[in-house]
């Protein structure tokens, strides 16, 4: 079935066509032996999905705590059509990681819900180096996310704008 197919059943699925999106990465540098291969893998995806690298905007962040309120910032913007925010939390012997990761991932949620962009929470939270090492990958998960996401929003605005008329 062809995205028109799905869409006159009443079912609607994002595309992953990057041309002409324009895609932000907030990136956090705590831990950046662990963020700086998930941004790599995140860029490398968004080329290969067709995101020019004029059409991407990279925003770094000292840590995963500051991650919403940049997020918040690049997902104002107009010519914003999706956003990934990511970031390593790697648990350690004190409640720090738990308190970071709760804030981290309710301001990533209510920026999402506060914009009507999509907001990609790409913050990996491991228990140990190893763990998060391995997940660099996923940063291509991240971004294949946003741009299904930003297609998605773009058909149902369309949509929606097709029957309140």
């Amino acid at each position: 079935m062809t995205s028109q197919d799905l869409r006159d059943h009443g079912e609607f699925t994002g595309s992953r066509d990057g041309r002409g999106l324009k895609i932000a990465i907030v990136a956090a540098r705590f831990n950046e032996y662990v963020t700086s291969q998930l941004l790599e893998s995140a860029r490398g995806e968004l080329t290969r999905l067709g995101v020019t690298a004029a059409d991407r905007l990279i925003v770094h962040v000292p840590g995963s705590f500051e991650l919403p309120l940049a997020a918040m910032k690049m997902a104002s913007r107009s010519d914003v059509d999706a956003v990934i925010c990511l970031g390593a939390l790697i648990r350690g012997e004190t409640a720090h990681f738990e308190y970071v990761a709760d804030a981290t991932s309710d301001g990533i949620a209510r920026v999402a819900r506060e914009t009507g962009i999509p907001v990609i929470m790409g913050v990996i939270t491991t228990y140990n180096a190893e763990q998060a090492v391995v997940r660099t990958g996923l940063g291509a998960d991240y971004a294949v996310a946003a741009v299904e996401m930003a297609n998605l929003y773009r058909q149902l605005e369309g949509q929606y704008r097709k029957e309140v008329r």
